[in-house]
């Protein structure tokens, strides 16, 4: 099998699974906007996400092409994640245990499917691991994510 047959294989597959959970382009459109709805009415996260996102519109779309490229069709999302969370300064593990919580909330309200909402969730909390390891390693290197994780398993 050829690199290419495998890719088109995997994306084929990723895309029927999706279809069979009941997920396409207009679920993901409302569990987007569901959320960020949550989010900017936040009281903690609210503010955060004013100070970085000056219009809303395009922000949404591209968060919707993510989503669709994890849970849909790899590929649609073009970007770098990592790099947009490690410029903003502050923000903690406690925000992400928040974003995760209304993440939940809209994931209840928008997906029926209980095997579509578990992908939605585990996906989130993958991101939201990935991401606060990532921020970990760039503000205090290896020493930091060791001295985090020795604090979140209580030794």
């Amino acid at each position: 099998m050829t690199a290419t047959s495998y890719a088109e294989q995997a994306r084929y597959k990723k895309a029927a699974d999706a279809q069979a959970r009941g997920i396409d382009d207009a679920l993901i459109s409302e569990l987007v906007e569901g959320f960020y709805t949550r989010v900017r009415d936040h009281p903690v996260l609210g503010p955060i996400f004013a100070s970085k996102v000056e219009n809303w519109t395009p922000h949404l779309e591209r968060m919707k092409d993510f989503w669709a490229s994890i849970a849909i069709e790899s590929g649609r999302f073009r970007g770098n994640p990592m790099l947009k969370h490690i410029t903003i300064a502050g923000l903690l593990p406690a925000h992400f245990q928040i974003w995760l919580g209304l993440w939940d909330e809209a994931v209840a309200d928008a997906v029926s499917n209980p095997e579509a909402a578990s992908l939605f969730r585990d996906r989130a909390q993958r991101i939201a691991a990935s991401l606060q390891t990532g921020i970990a390693l760039h503000n205090g290197g290896l020493a930091a994510l060791t001295k985090e994780k020795s604090h979140v398993n209580g030794d």
